[in-house]
Formats: C-alpha cells, structure tokens, sequence
C-alpha cells in the first residue's frame, strides 16, 4: 500500500475557478514526487490540500492508510517548506531550526542534539549562531530546510523552495536537496515550474496543465516520450507539426514525408514531434525532392550556444528549431537537408 494515496481531488474557488480536476496519485515511502506545471495549472492548490490547509470540494487524501479528512494541519506530521523560507530573523540560524521542536515539546538537551546533527546535515555546522540577515540566499534556504526536517515529519512538502534564488544558485542546490532528502529518507511532494529542477529531483514528475495531471513517471520517460502536446511544448520542444498519416504508417506534413519509429496507430489528423537534436547534415540537396525523414529548408538563423549550435531552419512554411553538436558548415541562408533518426519523432493523434 501506498504511504501518500490522492484519490480524485477536485477543488473549485469562488466565482467558478477550478484549480484541481479529478486528480489521483499515489506515493510510496521515500519517494519524491515532483509537481510540475506553468503558474495556474493547479500544482500549489494540490499541495495545500494535501497539507490540510484548502479543503477539497471531492476526493480523499489517505496517508499511511488513515484518512486525514478532519485532520488539522499541524496534526498531520508534515513539514513545509515555502519560496520564501519564512525565516524569524529576530532568531539566529540555530534558533530557526530550534522553532519546531520546541512547540512539539523536545527537552532542551534532545533540541540542541537535533540542531547540530540537522546543521551538519545541510553543511552549516558552523554557522548556528549567525543571524539570518547575515546569510546568503543559498544559506537561508538550507537553514529552511533544516528546520522542516528537524521535527522528523513524515511528509516534507515543498512549494517551490529555490524559486526565490538565481539560476546559477538553483543549478547547485537542487542537487544538493535531492541528496539531503535521500539521506534522511523522507517521502516528499516537490512543487515547481522549472523544468531542469523537477527532473533533476523528483523520482518521479508530474506535469499539470488546468488542474490535471497530463502525464506522470520518471524524469527520463517524460523527456523521451511526453504523453501530449502540451507536455512536449512544457518540455521546451518547439517543433510540433499539424499532419496526416497514410495507410503506410508514414506522416505527411507541410516540412515533408516522415515515419517515426511507433508508427501511427490509425490514419488521419495527427501532431508530429521532431525532437531538435541533429547527428549533422545529409548530402547536398539536388534537383529531387527530399526523402522520407529528410527535412530540407533554408536556414534563418544559426546561434552559438557553447555545446551545440540552434539552426532555424524554414521548411515549407514552417519554421524548425533543430540543435547541431557540430559546428555548423553552413550558414544563414544556405539551402540544406537535415537527416533525422526515426527515434526523434513522435505522433499525438488529434
């Protein structure tokens, strides 16, 4: 059995705004479960009601098999952790952490243990003593999360913690929360929008889009196979292609004939994906048409971007975004024909 089960939440706000709609996941013990969506999607309401702190219109949250209908928040034993840490800064870094133990009632000697092994834990041993206004960003944010941890809870949610830092200071910590949530051992639902975040944190991400999950599982299943259109357009994958498929299992498109590697199911209307990543260009086109699988277009605009190079490329009125790991031998304007691996597409039936 499940320790976390959310069986068909809805919530609607006053004047008819649904932010959760039918919604069902499961969580096992240990396991971080990343909601993940643009703002609105409903992700931030999911995780209140999970805490208790928005009740749900329908649906149950069950947790280690109790219902937790009626249950206020601070009896449910979960900790929080927010965007903006809520920190006291009229109490020092081991006060912060302190906070929670003392209003669940530790003995002194039991709380300045907690605190050390906890400070430890998030690598400010040194710094219990510091006030908060002294602390960087990064800082605040492990004293925030020592102190969601310090009570032991046995659900740690999170709505979006490193939403408040810069890119470069999100790109070290969320590596570094992973690891500190799989040393304790905790069960956690980690909300954010950013992409790169999700994936690197959750065991498992779910992407919401108008208060449903659209698709949930690994980080890399989500990445290789998004479920839908919008999961793919979320993902950052621009080159979506309204097309028709053929008895033959090929997609006719206004770029060109493909054939992925799951063919479509039936004919008709469908959406291609031609994920960007290039092995490098075909032969120099000729006089004949491209081939099944061969996209050819001039290019618009070729941009530098350290490890590969983005190639725009305007084929048949559409405008492609493909990403080159060779420097590219072509440029702006020249006529080329890009070969692309049948694993780099995928189709969504309309």
């Amino acid at each position: 059995m499940a320790l976390l089960e959310v069986q068909t939440i809805s919530k609607t706000y006053p004047g008819g705004t649904t932010a959760v709609d039918d919604v069902s996941v499961n969580l096992d013990e240990g396991e971080i479960l990343c909601l993940l969506g643009p703002s609105g999607c409903g992700k931030t309401t999911l995780l209140r009601v999970i805490a208790g702190l928005e009740t749900a219109d329908r649906g149950t949250v069950r947790f280690d098999g109790r219902d937790m209908a009626g249950v206020p928040p601070h009896e449910r034993e979960f900790g929080m952790m927010f965007q903006d840490f809520a920190l006291f800064p009229h109490k020092n870094v081991a006060g912060n952490v302190a906070f929670g133990l003392r209003m669940h009632g530790w003995p002194p000697e039991a709380i300045g243990a907690r605190v050390a092994g906890m400070l430890a834990l998030v690598d400010l041993a040194e710094l219990g003593g510091r006030e908060i206004g002294q602390l960087s960003g990064g800082e605040q944010q492990r004293v925030a999360l020592a102190r969601a941890l310090a009570p032991r809870p046995r659900l740690l949610m999170l709505d979006e913690p490193l939403g408040a830092l810069d890119r470069a200071l999100r790109e070290r910590l969320m590596l570094d929360v992973r690891a500190i949530l799989k040393q304790v051992g905790i069960t956690a639902v980690y909300v954010t929008h950013d992409q790169t975040e999700a994936f690197a944190v959750g065991d498992r991400v779910a992407v919401m889009n108008a208060g449903r999950i659209e698709q949930i599982g690994p980080p890399q299943s989500i990445y290789d196979e998004p479920a839908t259109p919008f999961v793919a357009r979320f993902l950052g994958f621009r080159n979506l292609l309204a097309g028709q498929s053929d008895r033959a299992g090929s997609v006719i498109t206004a770029a060109g004939r493909f054939r992925p590697l799951v063919p479509p199911a039936v004919a008709g209307p469908l959406t291609l994906l031609i994920k960007p990543a290039l092995d490098g260009p075909c032969a120099p086109p000729g006089p004949e048409l491209p081939g099944i699988n061969e996209v050819e277009g001039v290019v618009e605009a070729i941009s530098f971007r350290g490890r590969f190079s983005q190639v725009w490329l305007s084929a048949g009125g559409e405008s492609l975004l493909f990403e080159a790991m060779d420097r590219p031998d072509y440029g702006v304007g020249d006529t080329v024909r890009f070969c692309l691996a049948a694993a780099m597409l995928r189709v969504f039936a309309d």
